[in-house]
C-alpha cells in the first residue's frame, strides 16, 4: 500500500520557521516528482513546490520563492520542506504528493500536517 506520512508541522510566530518532512513507501519513490501543496480554510488546494527525481529541477510559487526551500533523500524516501520567514498567510495544512514520471497528474498524496503562524 502506497503511503505519504507528514510532519514537522505546527504553531509558530510569524518571522519563524519549520521544516516538514514526508516518508513515503509501499513503492519506490526514486523516479518520481515530488511536491508539496496547501489548502487554507475556505481555499482551493494550491501548488507551493516541486523537486525532480535527482533534486537537480525545483519549481515554487510565487508567494514561498526565496523563503521556501524543497529537498530530497532518495535514500530514505523521503522530501522535506524548510520554510522560513513564515507569514500568517501560510497557514494551511500542507500536503505531500508524488507524481510518476511521465505522468501529468499527481498520482499519489498524503494526509497533510497543519502548519499555524500566529501574527
Amino acid at each position: 500500500q502506497v503511503q505519504l506520512v507528514e510532519s514537522g508541522g505546527g504553531l509558530v510566530q510569524a518571522g519563524g520557521s519549520l521544516r516538514l518532512s514526508c516518508v513515503a513507501s509501499g513503492r519506490t519513490f526514486s523516479d518520481d516528482y515530488m511536491g508539496w501543496f496547501r489548502q487554507a480554510p475556505g481555499k482551493e488546494r494550491e501548488f507551493v513546490t516541486s523537486i525532480n527525481w535527482s533534486g537537480t529541477y525545483t519549481a515554487y510559487a510565487a508567494s514561498v520563492k526565496g523563503r521556501f526551500t524543497i529537498s530530497r533523500d532518495n535514500a530514505k524516501n523521503t522530501v522535506y520542506l524548510q520554510m522560513n520567514s513564515l507569514k500568517a498567510e501560510d497557514t494551511a495544512v500542507y500536503i505531500c504528493a508524488a507524481r510518476q514520471r511521465g505522468v501529468m497528474s499527481w498520482s499519489f498524496w498524503g494526509q497533510g500536517t497543519q502548519v499555524t503562524v500566529s501574527s
